[in-house]
C-alpha cells in the first residue's frame, strides 16, 4: 500500500474519545513532528490561559476527574504528566473490571454532584459506552464531548456551548485540504461517528460510513480518499481494494491496551507522539470548561419559572390563597436561583435547608442590594410589614426580572394562640456534691485511663490550670475544678417555652425532696426571645456559634464573676443541638420567588431580625445587581434601630434602602382616632375619609422618617392600601411623606394584586438603592452603658431622660466590672408606643424613661435593659386566636389558622 496510514491509538477504547496516533505507513517522520508539533503548540495555549484564569481566581484548582474500568497505566500516566503541564489536577477514578453499568453510573452521578470537580471523562471498554453511561454525565462536565445534548449542540452549530471530541478534534487537526474528497468512515460509529461526520462535512468532504463486512465494500474503499477505521482491518480485506494514495486513520480501541502487541512496523514512540495530540486536546477543552464554570459562577440573572396569580375580589382568606396555589418543587426552585445538589437538604416536597458551605464557594461574589423593611408605630393588629416585604420581592423578580430574595423570621407560636411578646430565657439547675467524689465522676477511669475531656481542658485553661493528667491537680486545683459556686439569686438562665402562658412569668422550683432544699424563684420566656434564638440570628458561622453559645452567661459565681455554658461544659452538646438549625430554610412565595425563613427574635423584648447568615447567603445568590429584601420587627424606633446598631455591627454589611411600612389606619390612630383592639370592629373614623386625623397623624411618620435619617440610609415610604381608604387620604401621606425627606412614597396593592401591586414601589427602591448612603452608628460602642441607653431614649424615643432603678444601676455596675460594657444596647420596650406607655400615641415628648431591669445576653453580645412593666412572658388576650382554629376529621384540613 503506498498510501499514508496514521494510527490514532485510542486507549481509553473508542467510545471515549480520547485518540492516540501512532505513525503514517509512508513518511512516518512527517506525521510524528506535525502531530508533536500541534499537540505542544495546545499545550502551550492551554497553560497560558489557565494561568491566566488562576491569576483571575487566585484559588482557581480545576480538577478533572477520569473513570476507569480497566487496566491503563499508560493512560493514566499520559493524563498526569499533560495535566501537569497544563496546570489542571487529575482524579483518576479507578473501578474494578468487572464493574456493572449501574455502579459505573452511580460513580458519574457522584462526581457530577461534586463542586470541586469541574470535568468528567471515561476512559471504559468498549462494551461499557452505552448511550445510558455516556449521557450519565452532566452536560457542563462533558470534556470529551460524548453526550447527546453536546452532540446536539454540535451539529446545529452552537460554537459556545459543545466540546469537539478529542478523537475527532485529532482527526481533523492531521487531516488538510478536505474539500471535495471523499472520506470513508469503517466501523465507527456512536457519538464519535456523528462528532467526525458532522466536522468532516463542514470542511467540504463527502461523507460515507460501513462496516468491514458491509455489502460492497471494496467499491466504497476504492473510491475513498481517506478512511478513518474504528477497528483494525480484517486480514480478509486486501490492501488492493484501497486505491493508490490513500490516508488511512486508524483508531482502534486496542492499539496501546495491555493485550496488543507491536509489530517491528509501528514503533510505540512514534504512537505516543501522536497520542500526545489527543492528550492535549482533552487539556484544552478542560481548561475551556474551566473558563466557562468560572461564568457559571458569576452570578446572573436567574432562569426562574414565576409563578402565576389570578387575584380574586373579595380577596379569600390567607389559607385557603395558599392552598389554591401549586408550588414548585423545593429543588427545583434551588437550582434556578443557582444552589448546588450538595449545598440543600430536602424537607418535604417545598422546604428545603441550605449548608453554609455555599458561603465558601461564593466569597468572592459582590454582595447584592440590602434592603430593609421597618414601619410606623403599628396598632396591635400589625401594618403589614411582612406583606410589604414578600410584595416588593414579588414585584422585584415576578414583574421586573431582578434577581431578589426575601428574609424572614420564622414564626412563634406565640400568635397563633395569642399575642406577640418574649425575652431572653432557657434553664439551669445545678446541684454541688463534694469535690473529690464529684472529680471522680466528672474524670472517671476508662479502660484503666484517666484523662480530661477538651471542653474539661477548656476550662482548666480558662482557670490558668496549665495541666492534662488529672492525677497531677492538687486538692485546691480540684476544688475550683468541680465547683462552680454559683449564686442562686443571680441566675438569669431562665426557662423558656414557644407558647404565651402568663401563669410561668414567676414559678418556684426545687420543691422535690432530690433537690435538697435548693429551692428558688424562677421564670419562662417566650423561645423566641431566648438568647440562643438570638445567637441563631446573629451567628455568622459555625466556629462563631459555637463560641457565642459558650459566652452565654448563666449566672455569677459567689466572688461575684460570670458563670457561663462553657464553664457547665454544655457548649459542644448545644452547638450539636443547633447544627442543623443554623442551616436557613429556603422556601417560595406564592410567585415562586425565593425566600430564607430563618430565626425568630421578637423586637420588643429581643434584636426583632432575621439571621444573618440567610441574609449574606441570599446577597451572595442575588448578584451584584439583585436586592435582598430582610424586615425588621415592629416599629422603626424598635427593629430598624436594633438592626442596625445590633445586626449591622455583628455582620458588617451596609443597608442600601430602608422601605418603612405606615398604614391610614394607623396614621388616623396616631391622629387621636379611637383605641384599636385585636378582634374588635374597627370605628367608623378608620372607615370612613377623614384628612384631619391622617394630616395629625402624620406626625409618627415623619418622626419614624428622622429616626431613619440618623442612620444616613434613604428611606422610601411604602403606604399599605386598604379598600377603606379613600384617593385623597393616600395622596395626602404620600405627599407629607415626601415633604419630610423621604425618598419617594408610594401606595401598595400588594395584599389584594401580589407582586403586581407592589411594582412602583419596586421601581421607586431600585432608585433609592442607587443614591449615595453615608451610613452610620447612632451610638460608639466606648460610651458607658447608660450612657448608651440615654442616646436611644432621647434621640429615638423622644424622652428627655432615663431613670435607673436600682435594680438597674447594681446590675450595669457589674456588668461594667465584668467587662461587659462596651457592647450594643437590646431595648425592651412596648412597641404600641414611641414611650414606654402603650396609649400615648403620635409623637409623645418631655417624658423620662424608666429602667426597671438590665440584663445581658453576653454569648449573643448584647445589654438589654426592661423599659417600665415590660413583661419576658406574653399572656393571652381575653379572645385568644384558638376558638377560630379547628381540624376538619374528613378533609384534614385545618381552619381558621390564618
Amino acid at each position: 500500500m503506498r498510501g499514508e496510514v496514521l494510527r490514532l491509538c485510542f486507549p481509553m477504547r473508542l467510545c471515549l474519545s480520547l485518540p492516540f496516533a501512532a505513525a503514517p505507513y509512508r513518511a512516518l517522520s512527517g506525521w510524528q513532528a506535525a502531530s508533536g508539533q500541534a499537540a505542544r503548540k495546545i499545550t502551550e495555549n492551554a497553560r497560558k490561559s489557565l494561568a491566566s484564569l488562576k491569576r483571575e481566581h487566585p484559588r482557581l484548582e480545576p480538577t478533572l476527574a477520569i473513570i476507569q474500568a480497566h487496566n491503563a497505566p499508560l493512560v493514566q500516566e499520559m493524563n498526569k504528566n499533560f495535566a501537569e503541564e497544563v496546570g489542571l489536577r487529575v482524579i483518576n477514578v479507578c473501578l474494578p473490571e468487572d464493574s456493572s453499568k449501574d455502579e459505573i453510573v452511580n460513580e458519574i452521578l457522584r462526581l457530577n454532584e461534586d463542586p470541586n470537580v469541574q470535568g468528567l471523562a471515561l476512559d471504559l471498554p468498549e462494551s461499557l459506552c452505552s448511550s445510558k453511561i455516556l449521557n450519565a454525565v452532566k452536560p457542563e462536565k462533558d470534556v470529551d464531548g460524548l453526550s447527546d445534548i453536546n452532540l446536539g449542540r454540535l451539529v446545529r452549530g452552537e460554537d459556545s456551548d459543545y466540546f469537539v471530541s478529542p478523537t475527532a478534534g485529532a482527526v481533523m487537526e492531521l487531516l488538510e485540504d478536505l474539500d471535495g474528497k471523499t472520506v470513508l468512515l469503517v466501523g465507527i460509529d456512536g457519538a464519535l461517528g456523528s462528532s467526525l461526520q458532522c466536522l468532516l462535512q463542514r470542511r467540504g468532504a463527502i461523507t460515507a460510513s460501513c462496516l468491514w463486512k458491509s455489502p460492497g465494500l471494496q467499491s466504497k474503499l476504492h473510491h475513498a480518499d481517506v478512511v478513518v477505521a474504528g477497528s483494525p482491518k480484517p486480514d480478509s480485506v486486501p490492501k488492493s481494494w484501497l486505491k493508490p494514495g490513500t490516508t488511512i486513520i486508524n483508531c482502534s480501541p486496542d492499539l496501546l491496551s495491555e493485550k496488543h502487541s507491536y509489530d517491528q512496523k509501528n514503533s510505540n514512540t512514534t504512537e505516543n507522539a501522536v497520542c500526545s495530540l489527543a492528550v492535549a486536546m482533552r487539556m484544552q477543552n478542560m481548561v475551556k470548561n474551566t473558563e466557562r464554570w468560572i461564568q457559571s459562577q458569576q452570578l446572573r440573572k436567574w432562569d426562574l419559572h414565576c409563578l402565576k396569580l389570578q387575584p380574586l375580589s373579595p380577596v379569600p382568606s390567607d389559607i385557603e390563597i395558599s392552598r389554591a396555589q401549586s408550588p414548585k418543587a423545593v429543588d427545583v426552585l434551588a437550582k434556578e436561583i443557582g444552589l448546588l445538589t450538595d449545598e440543600i437538604e430536602i424537607y418535604g416536597q417545598t422546604k428545603a435547608k441550605v449548608r453554609l458551605s455555599l458561603l465558601e464557594r461564593l466569597k468572592d461574589q459582590p454582595d447584592g442590594k440590602y434592603v430593609l423593611v421597618a414601619g410606623i408605630t403599628p396598632t396591635p393588629l400589625g401594618e403589614g410589614k411582612s406583606t410589604v416585604t414578600i410584595g416588593l420581592v414579588q414585584a422585584l423578580t415576578a414583574h421586573l426580572n431582578i434577581n431578589s430574595f426575601a428574609c424572614l423570621r420564622q414564626p412563634s407560636q406565640g400568635p397563633t394562640f395569642g399575642v406577640k411578646g418574649g425575652a431572653a430565657g432557657g434553664g439551669y439547675a445545678q446541684v454541688i456534691p463534694m469535690e473529690e467524689a464529684l472529680y471522680n465522676r466528672l474524670v472517671p477511669v476508662v479502660k484503666g485511663v484517666r484523662g480530661f475531656s477538651s471542653i474539661q481542658l477548656a476550662r482548666l485553661r480558662r482557670l490558668g490550670i496549665n495541666k492534662t493528667d488529672p492525677e497531677t491537680l492538687t486538692e485546691e486545683e480540684i476544688s475550683r475544678f468541680v465547683r462552680l459556686d454559683i449564686d442562686p439569686s443571680t441566675i438569669t438562665w431562665q426557662r423558656v417555652v414557644d407558647t404565651n402562658d402568663r401563669f410561668l412569668r414567676k414559678i418556684t422550683v426545687g420543691q422535690a425532696n432530690t433537690e435538697k432544699g435548693f429551692v428558688r424563684q424562677a421564670q419562662f420566656d417566650i423561645a423566641v426571645a431566648s438568647e440562643i434564638m438570638a445567637i441563631l440570628a446573629l451567628t455568622t458561622s459555625l466556629k462563631d456559634m459555637k463560641e457565642r453559645l459558650g459566652k452565654i452567661v448563666v449566672a455569677n459565681d459567689k466572688k461575684g464573676e460570670p458563670v457561663t455554658a462553657e464553664d457547665l461544659g454544655v457548649t459542644g452538646a448545644l452547638a450539636v443541638l443547633m447544627k442543623d438549625a443554623i442551616k436557613p430554610t429556603l422556601m417560595q412565595t406564592l410567585e415562586g420567588t425565593p425566600v430564607f425563613v430563618h430565626a425568630g427574635p421578637f423586637a420588643n423584648i429581643a434584636h426583632g431580625n432575621s439571621s444573618i447568615l440567610a441574609d449574606k447567603i441570599a446577597l451572595k445568590l442575588v448578584g451584584e445587581k439583585g436586592f435582598v429584601v430582610t424586615e425588621a420587627g415592629f416599629g422603626a424606633d424598635i427593629g430598624m434601630e436594633k438592626f442596625f446598631n445590633i445586626k449591622c455591627r455583628a455582620s458588617g454589611l451596609v443597608p442600601s434602602v430602608v422601605v418603612l411600612v405606615a398604614t391610614v389606619r394607623a396614621l388616623k390612630m396616631h391622629g387621636g382616632g379611637p383605641s384599636v383592639s385585636a378582634g374588635a370592629p374597627l370605628k367608623k373614623e378608620y372607615t370612613e375619609e377623614n384628612l384631619q386625623l391622617v394630616a395629625d397623624g402624620c406626625c409618627n411618620l415623619q418622626k419614624q422618617i428622622q429616626i431613619t435619617q440618623l442612620f444616613g440610609v434613604p428611606v422610601v415610604v411604602a403606604l399599605n392600601v386598604f379598600k377603606t381608604d379613600s384617593p385623597a387620604e393616600v395622596d395626602l401621606v404620600c405627599e407629607i411623606a415626601k415633604q419630610s425627606g423621604a425618598f419617594d412614597a408610594v401606595p401598595c396593592s400588594h395584599w389584594s394584586d401580589g407582586g403586581r401591586g407592589a411594582v412602583k414601589l419596586a421601581q421607586a427602591v431600585e432608585k433609592a438603592a442607587n443614591q449615595k448612603s453615608s451610613f452610620k452608628y447612632l451610638y460608639s460602642l466606648e460610651l458607658p452603658i447608660a450612657e448608651k441607653i440615654k442616646v436611644i431614649a432621647q434621640k429615638v424615643y423622644g424622652a428627655k431622660d432615663i431613670e435607673l432603678s436600682p435594680a438597674a444601676q447594681s446590675q450595669i455596675d457589674r456588668y461594667t466590672r465584668q467587662g461587659f460594657g462596651k457592647l450594643p444596647i437590646c431595648m425592651a420596650k412596648t412597641h404600641l408606643s414611641l414611650s414606654h406607655q402603650p396609649e400615648r400615641k403620635g409623637v409623645p415628648t418631655g417624658f423620662i424613661l424608666p429602667i426597671s431591669d438590665v440584663r445581658a445576653s453576653i454569648g449573643a453580645g448584647f445589654i438589654y435593659p426592661l423599659v417600665g412593666t415590660m413583661s419576658t412572658m406574653p399572656g393571652l388576650p381575653t379572645r385568644p386566636c384558638f376558638y377560630d382554629i379547628d381540624l376538619d376529621p374528613i378533609t384534614e384540613e385545618v381552619k381558621g389558622l390564618f
